[in-house]
């Protein structure tokens, strides 16, 4: 999956709100990615709830490793300007799309359902490891048990080992280069010009 990761004029530095809403958009699309994959995998996710709770689950766990990586590169105020806003975005995302395919939510927004799942489960990715080489395997476990209640028994045996050897670690990468890129500022390095074949 190709992703747009650098800024069209990235030569001045970005707010934690800028940066929230381009990771927001990143994020959004590496989660729809790992829902594609395990259903060509022949995991059964229904588009309706469990498709959303499939998507809560692993938002969750990629604001986590965005909160990570924010902590190796900005100060402790602009990290958590950051980090909220980017739960929030992610949260209006989320509300918009389920919305769109299972109509109004009633007395609580999605949003809010959403927001109530991160704050839920920070705590206890909070305990596990992050480093350069990314989550440690408590860390990607917790995903994989959290999304195993999501899932059908018949897919119960398979699920946390494709999402820790598979999906997660694949979302993880993708996330930790968007993010590397997002953070530069400065001139882009000029392309290497494209081959040409002449007609003569």
């Amino acid at each position: 999956m190709r992703i747009k990761s650098r800024w069209f004029r990235d030569d001045k530095p970005k707010s934690a709100q800028q940066l929230a809403g381009a990771v927001a958009f990143i994020v959004w699309r590496v989660v729809q990615n790992a829902l594609k994959r395990m259903r060509v995998a022949q995991f059964d996710i229904d588009p309706g709830p469990q498709y959303f709770s499939f998507s809560g689950e692993f938002l969750v766990f990629l604001v986590q490793i965005a909160d990570r990586i924010a902590y190796q590169r900005m100060e402790a105020s602009e990290r958590i300007a950051f980090t909220t806003a980017l739960a929030l975005r992610l949260g209006e995302i989320l509300e918009d799309n389920q919305t769109d395919l299972l109509g109004p939510a009633g007395d609580r927004s999605y949003r809010s359902r959403f927001i109530s799942l991160f704050n839920e489960r920070s705590p206890d990715y909070a305990h596990y490891g992050y480093t350069d080489a990314g989550p440690d395997f408590a860390f990607v476990r917790h995903l994989g048990n959290s999304l195993l209640e999501i899932m059908p028994e018949k897919d119960h045996s398979w699920v946390v080992s494709q999402v820790m050897e598979i999906e997660a670690p694949e979302a993880v990468a993708m996330v930790q280069k968007s993010m590397a890129d997002l953070f530069q500022t400065g001139p882009r390095p000029a392309r290497a010009p494209r081959a040409r074949v002449s007609g003569d």
